[in-house]
């Protein structure tokens, strides 16, 4: 963890455009978090944009006592086929404030991903940063990249 950041990156053979379309379909995001905490979107599968709102259905994980959960979710980066960026709060907003960002930059033969998850505005930072939950979500991003790689690129 570098202060208040975690990031992960990764060549993906796809054009931009092609990744940024699925990451702003909040309705796929479940086909490729590789965390596993994702169940589904709340609503219809829209394209994201500016400032748009919407909610996840989360699966209980050990970090959460097993407990399903719901977010709410509000993009405040949005620059198509270049980078988004939504920012994630869960029981009514008590909780939450991270951020969940993805920059896409082409290159040779594809794109280069790369997934930062930002706590410099969560509520809980001290306790979301203490102990292993930072190693998690890097853990976690990578398999994201992987399996967005595996989807797009088949």
């Amino acid at each position: 963890m570098d202060g208040n950041t975690v990031s992960v990156e990764r060549k993906i053979a796809a054009p931009p455009n092609r990744i940024f379309a699925l990451l702003a379909d909040a309705g796929k995001h479940a086909a490729f978090d590789g965390s596993e905490s994702v169940n589904h979107a709340v609503q219809q599968s829209v394209p994201l944009s500016m400032g748009s709102k919407f909610g996840m259905a989360m699966r209980g994980r050990k970090e959460t006592l097993f407990l399903p959960y719901r977010t709410t979710n509000t993009v405040i980066e949005y620059e198509p086929d270049r980078r988004i960026a939504w920012q994630t709060y869960g029981l009514g907003g008590l909780v939450g404030g991270r951020i969940w960002r993805y920059e896409l930059n082409p290159t040779d033969g594809g794109t280069l991903v790369r997934e930062t998850w930002d706590v410099s505005q969560e509520k809980n930072r001290s306790m979301v940063i203490r102990g292993s939950l930072p190693q998690q979500t890097e853990k976690g991003m990578a398999a994201t990249l992987d399996r967005l790689a595996t989807l797009l690129e088949g």
